[in-house]
């Protein structure tokens, strides 16, 4: 009793009640001190130190490693060290782009100065060379670089035409990947580890396409004036025709890549001769045919070519084997494959001169003298047939296979359509009577094979 009293008139301080623990509210964190804000001082250049924050002996997190700066003073925020993959790629870069730049340059002065040295030979020849509109070469001024096209970095092309016995004439240029050094040492690696893939090489490949008596149907004319006057051009002049053959002139280095490449020099049969280098071959259907063409000329320029002339090829077939009939349209070509010097002077050139001079005649010369004895020529077109019988039967084949299988695709059709008019129970035992036979005539099958 005398507790309560004194409680009442304030004999006793109260206790501090104990805190709550009810799980029910959380427990939020007091408010952080507030931190000191750096204020630069009026002079922009200086930068933050210890001193500049009051309550602080060290730099605020980081300040240490990125100081505070204007942000066009990238010097006071980064080091050297910061640059070092930069510093590794980009002379990288700066060498690929200068190989790059090279190559073609150079690719660009080899070609320029093959075009100058067989510029006056495709002069004499032709009466229209190159793309450009048809100029002829004695307008260039000595300047031919004009007359050749660049088809990718590594080849350059160019054309002619304008000339007795020849439709025209394509001249190809294919040089070494010189503009990008990575893939050139790629293909000559691979080129020493499989023997499929061959070296890369600088090479010079020429395709005259000739008229054999076709001048009327290949000759372009606009009105029924330029017809009239082409018949009359034409009407005096003599048969372009010449007996189709093929017939090839290799080295002896190129004889197992150009069968495996070429289909028409495989229907040929290997041959030396007396009068050729130890490291030429003829490839001739008949040797009637090698003792026709081959002549002293021809002998004495592949000679004098050595190991730049790779082959010399008269055709009248595909390169590709065909596999179909109407790919198999003979159109007589003579082709000239040789390698290019590594000097760039165009002196370089006047052992490969002969023969390819010797190429651009060749077509009056299979004119003169490609007209064979019948037995020869019906040889050659036995070789013909039996090749066009080949691909007449699998014509046929292929012809039979697509009748079965339309065959079959109408019969399923007709099945489809008959077992959708059926009920469930009927379509059950269709299916079934269809598993019977099938189990019917693999049984058959089964018994034949024992």
């Amino acid at each position: 009793m005398g507790d309560f009293f004194k409680g009442l008139f304030g004999g006793q301080k109260p206790i501090a009640s104990e805190p709550s623990t009810d799980d029910d509210f959380a427990d939020f964190p007091s408010a952080p001190s507030p931190t000191p804000i750096y204020k630069p001082s009026s002079d922009s250049s200086s930068v933050p130190t210890a001193a500049s924050f009051p309550e602080h002996e060290t730099l605020p997190t980081g300040a240490a490693e990125i100081p505070y700066t204007k942000w066009y003073r990238v010097w006071e925020r980064a080091s050297p060290r910061d640059f070092y993959a930069e510093a590794m790629i980009i002379p990288f870069i700066f060498v690929l782009a200068a190989l790059h730049i090279w190559g073609r340059g150079k690719n660009k002065r080899k070609a320029d100065v093959w075009i100058a040295a067989h510029a006056p030979s495709l002069e004499s020849q032709f009466a229209s060379v190159g793309f450009d509109k048809r100029k002829r070469l004695a307008d260039n001024e000595g300047d031919f670089s004009g007359l050749l096209k660049m088809k990718t970095a590594q080849e350059y092309v160019t054309y002619a035409t304008g000339r007795q016995n020849v439709a025209f004439i394509d001249l190809k240029v294919k040089l070494l990947k010189r503009y990008n050094p990575l893939t050139l040492v790629l293909e000559t690696v691979l080129s020493f580890l499989f023997e499929t893939i061959r070296p890369p090489k600088e090479v010079m490949e020429a395709t005259i396409y000739a008229f054999d008596g076709k001048e009327k149907d290949l000759v372009p004319v606009k009105s029924k004036a330029e017809l009239d006057a082409k018949d009359s051009r034409f009407k005096g002049l003599p048969n372009s025709g010449f007996d189709a053959c093929v017939w090839a002139i290799v080295h002896k280095e190129q004889m197992k890549g150009l069968r495996d490449e070429r289909y028409d020099v495989s229907l040929t049969a290997t041959k030396d001769h007396k009068n050729l280098p130890q490291w030429a071959s003829v490839m001739s259907e008949t040797a009637e045919v090698t003792e026709t063409l081959l002549n002293n000329d021809l002998v004495e320029a592949v000679g004098k070519a050595g190991d730049a002339f790779e082959y010399l090829i008269v055709t009248d077939q595909p390169v590709d084997k065909p596999l179909k009939l109407n790919e198999a349209t003979p159109r007589k070509r003579v082709i000239l494959s040789l390698r290019l010097p590594s000097s760039t002077h165009p002196s370089a050139y006047e052992p490969t001169m002969p023969i390819f001079d010797f190429f651009l005649k060749m077509p009056d010369h299979l004119v003169a003298t490609a007209h064979f004895r019948g037995e020869v020529t019906r040889k050659i077109r036995a070789t013909r047939e039996e090749e066009s019988k080949k691909l007449k039967k699998a014509g046929e084949g292929e012809k039979a296979e697509e009748r079965r299988l339309e065959a079959e695709k109408k019969k399923k059709e007709i099945r489809d359509t008959r077992l959708k008019g059926l009920s469930a129970e009927e379509q059950r035992k269709f299916l079934e009577r269809e598993r019977e036979k099938g189990q019917k005539k693999q049984e058959k099958k089964m018994s034949r094979k024992a």
